[in-house]
């Protein structure tokens, strides 16, 4: 995965609609119920960007 892919977490909804789009990348923060980034995740651009254009929050972002 070539992008930097950030998450802002203020803005996140954990309606898990990335998780659900791209578990390889993506997964929920039990204790704050946001999505997070997985440490060292290595996710096809295909699925990032499913994933970000599924988020109703629009908060995350490719850098």
């Amino acid at each position: 995965m070539a992008a930097k892919i950030e998450i802002d977490e203020d803005e996140c909804l954990g309606c898990e609609a990335c998780v659900e789009a791209c578990p390889s990348v993506f997964a929920m923060d039990e204790d704050t119920e946001k999505a997070v980034v997985i440490d060292g995740a290595d996710g096809d651009e295909d699925c990032v960007d499913e994933a970000i254009a599924s988020c109703p929050a629009e908060c995350i972002a490719k850098s």
